[in-house]
């Protein structure tokens, strides 16, 4: 089961946030606040926040279970809004694509949909090395600084990632190396807004247009001067692109 946190105005549309991969549901707490009027829903996906010590992750049974999450709090006829960054918003493509009439609209931030065989074969060597270092307090900010994280929020992250099992995060990036787009995704009548970061990599940003390209009704933009982490790095400017998209598509 996932853990879910739920905020803001029950009665109000239903916006359910999913988080990327090595942080949970606190990378959401301006988003939330933000969009106070609407019924804010957050998870933390199996091996992190709450769930941190699961034993297993899969980006299909995580969609599955979502899919139950949205199901059990969604009002007849509502319009529900789903927003994934990285390693959430390929779960949310996986779910676009098991229930494709589920979802009114989704923003993707930042998924990899281009699949790398040597990086997917790379994963258990290299983590089974670099795995100690994980609880290293000067690695750990070396690498919450390249997703934007610092403060309280580090710690928070910093506290997860020692209790992360190996095992469980040789299998969340496993899944992340090998996602693709589901053939089913075109099939989804959601809208979606895509975006993705100027200084991200470039697998990332060919990622980007390659949704755009397998989706008829979506839109990509790109973020100037941002790499990967545009809620945690800019949560104000996040909120206004995903508050002006959602406003032009007659919603909130």
């Amino acid at each position: 089961m996932l853990s879910v946190q739920e905020y803001g105005n029950k009665s109000g549309p239903l916006m359910l946030f999913l988080h990327g991969g090595g942080v949970s549901s606190w990378m959401w707490e301006s988003q939330v606040k933000y969009f106070s009027e609407a019924h804010c829903v957050t998870v933390d996906l199996p091996g992190h926040g709450y769930h941190v010590e699961a034993e297993s992750f899969t980006i299909e049974d995580s969609a599955v279970q979502l899919i139950e999450v949205i199901q059990k709090r969604a009002v007849h006829g509502e319009k529900i809004i789903v927003i994934g960054f990285s390693l959430g918003a390929q779960v949310l493509i996986k779910l676009l694509s098991l229930a494709p009439d589920l979802i009114a609209y989704a923003v993707i931030n930042s998924a990899l949909v281009r699949p790398s065989k040597i990086g997917e074969m790379s994963v258990r060597p290299v983590l089974k090395l670099t795995f100690p270092l994980i609880k290293n307090k000067t690695f750990s900010k070396w690498q919450a600084k390249t997703l934007y994280i610092e403060g309280a929020q580090f710690e928070q992250y910093y506290e997860e990632s020692l209790k992360m099992k190996q095992s469980t995060l040789i299998q969340i990036l496993e899944e992340n190396m090998s996602f693709k787009i589901p053939s089913e995704f075109s099939k989804s009548t959601t809208k979606i807004l895509v975006t993705f970061g100027e200084n991200e990599k470039e697998m990332m940003k060919k990622s980007a247009m390659a949704i755009g390209d397998h989706h008829p009704n979506s839109k990509v933009i790109m973020i100037s001067n941002i790499g990967h982490g545009f809620p945690l790095a800019t949560p104000d400017l996040f909120n206004q692109v995903v508050g002006n998209w959602l406003n032009d598509s007659e919603r909130i």
